[in-house]
């Protein structure tokens, strides 16, 4: 065994309580006719970790979103503070058990700071994507919660040894997105030309149908009544960002300077670039980009900007930045300072649950009268 080495890894590893609950919706167009944008029903009560959980079920959107499902899980437990968990909801295949992948929301890690606080999914599901879908059966489907609540006394540390061997051959790094790249730039056999503001980009179907489920829906859409011939128009979109948002289409890398770079000017210019990316990022289901964009706004969070990033995070549900930005709050000099920017003026329009979840974990309560 001459030439081999030995190494170690480890890693952390956090325990949890699992469970799930199928909810199921029984008379889809009615529910649909009778409550309005912005109004919701709730399952029954069910228990995982040790606490109560219920659904919130938003048939015609919740009130930043329409023309999609939004689905919300509800901590129920009185009493109950600051509870982490993960959890996904997912559409339910023909079985009546097994969520279907392709319609399936997961939420990395969430912060459930009292009863009634709530996590979920603002686009969970297109109206017209369930429709034609073959999972509405006689007006009724079925979504599939699974939920761990994280136990954070139960963090065990786990050590693997590796035995490694000596190498012959080094194989180079990928490079296909790379490649890919080059054919954007060149151009070569593009089918496709968008028109945004005052650009053109040309680009591949193949690629943007492979990248994002929107682009697909769009332009395979658009190749059977052939207007693809003509270009397509992109509304409410900077050239800036699209072109951004093909480079990572193509190469499946974005270059923004990290949170340090210095230069406060640039930094600033790239965290509102990371914000028009996200937005768009989110529009064609690009979801490897929104958490790119999601991580730098969490790097950047500061009291100038903060309730612009936090309208931001509840409106395209980035549980990981709300998070980071509540993290910030914490300090009562930075909230006092957000509450005296221009932006939280916009953040009490467009989002009043946020500001009830900030008033819940951070400001006192009204002494009760006698």
């Amino acid at each position: 065994m001459g030439g081999d080495s030995s190494s170690s890894t480890s890693a952390i590893v956090a325990g949890g309580a699992s469970g799930s609950h199928v909810l199921r919706i029984d008379g889809y167009s009615r529910t649909r006719a009778l409550l309005e944008n912005g109004r919701f029903t709730s399952s029954s009560a069910f228990s995982v970790g040790g606490y109560n959980w219920t659904i919130k079920y938003f048939p015609n959107g919740s009130k930043t979103t329409r023309g999609y499902l939004s689905i919300y899980l509800v901590l129920d437990s009185a009493g109950a503070k600051d509870v982490k968990a993960q959890f996904s909801f997912g559409l339910v295949g023909g079985d009546g058990i097994i969520p279907v992948p392709s319609y399936v929301s997961r939420c990395s890690v969430a912060t459930f700071p009292c009863r009634g606080a709530d996590w979920g999914f603002t686009k969970f599901i297109k109206h017209d994507e369930l429709e034609e879908s073959e999972h509405l059966i006689d007006d009724s489907f079925a979504v599939r919660c699974d939920l761990t609540v994280l136990k954070e006394k139960e963090i065990r540390l786990e050590e693997t040894r590796i035995l490694q061997r000596k190498k012959f051959v080094a194989v180079p790094p990928p490079n296909l997105g790379q490649q890919l790249g080059e054919i954007l730039k060149n151009m070569d056999g593009a089918d496709v030309v968008f028109e945004v503001g005052d650009e053109r980009f040309s680009a591949h179907t193949c690629v943007l149908a492979a990248r994002s489920s929107v682009f697909k829906a769009e332009l395979l859409g658009a190749m059977s009544g052939g207007s693809l011939r003509r270009p397509l128009r992109i509304e409410d979109m900077e050239p800036a960002v699209f072109r951004r948002l093909l480079h990572f289409m193509y190469t499946d890398s974005l270059s923004l300077p990290s949170a340090a770079a210095g230069q406060d000017e640039l930094a600033v210019a790239d965290v509102v670039m990371a914000q028009h990316l996200l937005v768009a990022a989110d529009r064609y289901n690009v979801e490897r980009l929104k958490l790119m964009c999601e991580e730098r706004l969490a790097e950047s969070v500061g009291s100038c900007m903060v309730a612009t990033v936090l309208a931001l995070a509840e409106q395209h549900s980035c549980h990981g930045l709300k998070e980071a930005c509540f993290e910030f709050l914490a300090s009562r000099p930075n909230l006092l300072e957000m509450m005296a920017s221009d932006g939280y003026e916009h953040l009490k329009s467009s989002c009043p649950s946020v500001l009830m979840e900030l008033t819940a974990r951070f400001l006192p309560p009204e002494p009760k009268k006698k």
